[in-house]
């Protein structure tokens, strides 16, 4: 086959993380629009190289290369091979990072749009993932994010604090497009066989900007609270959550988390849903607040009508109001957290009137399909569809 559209991440998908979810709401309305495509995303595991579903065909890169950036370049020349082929007929090529967009926006003789995705940008997030990355080697990263930027078509970003962090690098108001994130929003789900009678959830992944260190020194400060626990949903296998886990037993803790990882996407929204209250404990540091975020785990638990206890960063926010949705509390304040927590829980009406607001606020304008016609008006802006009953480019 050969295909009108290209959607290329340098993410694993499918997995249990929030990038999985974007990836495939984008992608989705990317091939529909298009007729099919290709994605070309990581793999690993026990994920099949390839695999064909109808007109959507899906290569995974699976080389094993233990270095970071080793293993980013590999990409870049796996992405370049795969697109090769459709160079003719490709009439957009959909990139969430500068690893599968210096391809795309450098094939030879490229006639086909490029969408630049930025759901964060290596340059700075790399310092915290990465750190003993050299400051020369980030520069680099920053100079290939730019050489990208000002060579693709369009850049969507899915908060304005991103699209802040974008025109610092010299982008133009007019080349961003906001594409928030989003969320379904469920019916009530069944409530987990094994989920306590009283608890607050955590959803994600567990990186050090991600708060649970916050988190759980909070909830140290809780243990008054009989028979509340903290039920955290972790997007990672259980080896990486060795270091929180240990901090939890220090502190007391450890024998009031229950744990649950890589857990498929409905069983997350069930044990969002019977929560007393979602927390979102993201620290103050250059990844959140100059780079910004778009976290996914308040609009999900937002949707599922669920207060949100957050750090009041500008990038949440843009998602939800303080007392009206839940509650804002300064960053990497443990204390702030924890008195925020047992407020709420002590006043479950007004709990319960947050979650119902919250949830309004994701139905207003902050669903899936929402994220989708937004990012609909950017594929038209740049690539307008062929004439109704014209055969695809790709078809002649």
């Amino acid at each position: 086959m050969r295909h009108r559209a290209a959607y290329v991440a340098f993410d694993r998908f499918p997995s249990s993380k929030g990038s999985a979810v974007h990836i495939a709401q984008m992608a989705d309305e990317l091939f529909e629009r298009f007729g099919g495509g290709l994605l070309g995303v990581l793999g690993g595991g026990d994920l099949p190289r390839y695999q064909r579903e109808g007109t959507r065909e899906i290569a995974r890169f699976d080389a094993p290369v233990p270095n970071l950036i080793d293993r980013a370049e590999a990409f870049s020349g796996w992405v370049a091979d795969h697109l090769e082929p459709h160079l003719d007929t490709l009439e957009v090529c959909h990139v969430r990072d500068p690893w599968g967009a210096l391809p795309a926006v450098t094939a030879p003789g490229r006639r086909f749009k490029v969408v630049y995705e930025v759901n964060g940008l290596p340059s700075i997030e790399m310092g915290h993932t990465w750190p003993w990355a050299s400051k020369a080697a980030l520069g680099k990263i920053r100079e290939l994010e730019r050489f990208c930027l000002e060579r693709c078509d369009a850049v969507v970003v899915p908060s304005r604090v991103i699209g802040g962090a974008v025109r610092g690098l010299g982008v133009p108001d007019g080349k961003i497009r906001l594409v928030p994130n989003g969320a379904e929003v469920p019916a009530a789900p069944e409530r987990p066989a094994d989920a306590p009678d009283r608890y607050i959830v955590y959803v994600g992944a567990l990186q050090p900007w991600q708060g649970l260190d916050v988190l759980m020194r909070a909830f140290a400060r809780l243990a008054d609270l009989d028979g509340l626990r903290l039920v955290i949903c972790a997007s990672v296998p259980e080896r990486r959550a060795k270091p929180v886990r240990r901090l939890a037993e220090r502190l007391g803790a450890g024998d009031r988390v229950d744990w649950r990882f890589t857990l498929p996407h409905h069983e997350v929204a069930a044990w969002l849903a019977h929560a007393e209250l979602s927390v979102a404990p993201l620290t103050g540091c250059a990844r959140n607040l100059d780079q910004g975020c778009a976290p996914l785990k308040v609009i999900e638990s937002m949707a599922a009508g669920v207060p949100v206890v957050a750090s009041d960063l500008p990038a949440v926010r843009e998602l939800m109001a303080d007392g009206k949705h839940g509650r804002l509390v300064p960053a990497d304040r443990p204390a702030e957290l924890a008195r925020a927590v047992r407020v709420l829980l002590e006043y479950p009406g007004e709990a319960a009137a947050m979650g119902r607001r919250a949830r309004r606020r994701i139905e207003d304008g902050l669903t899936w399909a929402h994220s989708r016609a937004e990012l609909a008006s950017v594929y038209r802006m740049i690539a307008p569809s062929p004439p109704d009953g014209a055969p695809h480019r790709a078809e002649r």
